[in-house]
């Protein structure tokens, strides 16, 4: 059965934590999704780590839905979330509205994802919640704001900056969004963001205590040349598959592939 937003609001609920993983292709989507990943992310990320962009500005709504056509493909259980990228919601809720529209009809995806928490995001959160497209939101380090934060650095460290971050996201599940993201935060602020919504949250980076958790693939797998200091790296597939190539490379320059 595949797995909903109200599903993830119970696994909170119930204390089971959630599992994330991002996707920018069919093969990476399939294994996830059959692997029993509950969420698969279509990140913005996948600019850097697939396009070879240096932030996650550049990506557009085109190649958003490019990827996430694929992905949809490969996925049959788990939920689906989408990334609207950098200047495709911000200008009005016009605009929003016609990119998470466009996100939902061609992609097939059960919910769009925005970064942000201040009052015209949140008003723009509630009209796409109320024209029934499923909203997660991100808080804390958010990539599309990079040169304003000053880097990817640690978001919430202050007193003043955790108040308004819990301000925030009480102002998104308010809002209607049905989890989340918390990125790069202080692990306490992590716990008392998780024990204050009704509705679970995604860390990354954000400490033990929240209600799930997410990764960059490409991050887990060793595949990216740069990893973020709260990422895990479970197998060094960049390793691997270096080795494997490189294998190939030296059995056909010495006539050993193929055999007769």
């Amino acid at each position: 059965m595949a797995i909903t937003t109200q599903q993830l609001i119970r696994f909170k609920k119930e204390g089971r934590a959630i599992a994330v993983l991002t996707a920018s292709d069919y093969p990476f989507a399939q294994i996830l999704d059959q692997a029993g990943i509950d969420v698969i992310l279509v990140g913005d990320s996948l600019g850097m780590v697939t396009l070879g962009y240096e932030t996650t500005l550049p990506v557009t709504l085109d190649e958003m839905i490019h990827h996430a056509k694929a992905v949809r493909r490969g996925v049959k259980h788990a939920l689906m979330v989408v990334d609207l990228p950098f200047m495709t919601y911000q200008e009005s809720h016009e605009q929003a509205m016609r990119s998470a529209g466009r996100v939902m009809k061609e992609t097939g995806a059960q919910a769009v994802k925005l970064e942000g928490g201040y009052a015209d995001r949140v008003t723009t959160i509630a009209q796409l919640v109320q024209a029934g497209i499923p909203v997660m939101g991100h808080l804390g380090l958010t990539p599309q704001s990079v040169h304003q934060v000053g880097g990817f650095r640690q978001q919430g460290r202050s007193p003043a900056e955790a108040e308004t971050m819990m301000v925030e996201a009480i102002a998104l599940e308010k809002a209607g969004c049905f989890a989340i993201v918390l990125e790069h935060i202080p692990p306490e602020l992590g716990l008392h963001i998780s024990q204050k919504l009704s509705i679970p949250t995604i860390g990354i980076g954000a400490g033990p205590q929240c209600d799930g958790q997410v990764l960059v693939t490409a991050d887990l797998l060793g595949l990216s040349a740069w990893q973020p200091p709260f990422a895990k790296v479970y197998t060094n597939l960049r390793e691997s598959i270096t080795q494997a190539v490189q294998t190939f490379g030296s059995e056909v320059r010495e006539h050993r592939f193929p055999q007769e």
